[in-house]
């Protein structure tokens, strides 16, 4: 095998093994999870909320301020920086009415926004998956096609570069760009593998700042 055709093997191989990065180092108890960071399907209210027991306080989708208030800064679009004064604004007319079930309106707030952000969370991990599964796919592709240009480029016929033929040369331009393509999503998959993580964060800060408040 030529050096040429070993470094398009090697690079071929080593395209499955960048699918799953530094998290091939830990236990993989889900084949299509490329993330370094630990695979938790959902989350669980009690990881981030010590206020009263968000299933006694009843449907929050009922409370339909509260529900208002929770759909806008579960919202990524919401900064954190501005959560404070929409939650401020909530909890003073609470008081201007005496509202005697200011805890539990409070507890429907953060029941909406855990679900709110524990569903998009969800969602962006089922992406991950499809995403990863589609890196295996083109992995495995690249290295078919590494095979197939080793394989002519060794033959006796095809040692002489005027003997590789126009097919060949396509093969090649083929498995170039599909390496480029490979790279440059794996790259990608880097920065989506922090959103459940970023989502987990964003839910533990307002569940702080609601309590607060209680």
């Amino acid at each position: 095998m030529t050096d040429r055709t070993t470094r398009l093997a090697l690079i071929a191989l080593a395209g499955l093994s960048l699918l799953a990065g530094p998290a091939a180092a830990q236990p993989r108890t889900d084949p299509d999870w490329p993330c370094v960071q630990r695979k938790v399907p959902t989350l669980s209210p009690g990881t981030v909320w010590t206020g009263p027991d968000i299933e006694a306080a009843g449907p929050w989708g009922d409370d339909f301020e509260a529900a208002a208030l929770a759909q806008k800064i579960a919202s990524r679009r919401t900064e954190l920086k501005d959560v404070d004064g929409l939650l401020d604004a909530y909890v003073a007319k609470l008081d201007e009415t005496k509202d005697p079930d200011k805890a539990k309106h409070l507890t429907h707030v953060f029941a909406g926004v855990f679900e709110v952000i524990n569903n998009e969370r969800s969602r962006v991990m089922s992406g991950i998956a499809r995403y990863a599964q589609g890196q295996r796919r083109m992995a495995e592709r690249i290295r078919a096609e590494a095979d197939q240009i080793s394989q002519t480029k060794d033959a006796p016929s095809a040692q002489d570069a005027r003997d590789i033929p126009k097919d060949q040369s396509e093969v090649e331009t083929k498995f170039n760009w599909d390496r480029r393509i490979f790279q440059e999503r794996s790259q990608s998959l880097a920065y989506v593998c922090e959103v459940p993580t970023l989502l987990e964060q964003r839910l533990g800060e307002i569940a702080r700042k609601i309590q607060a408040r209680l």
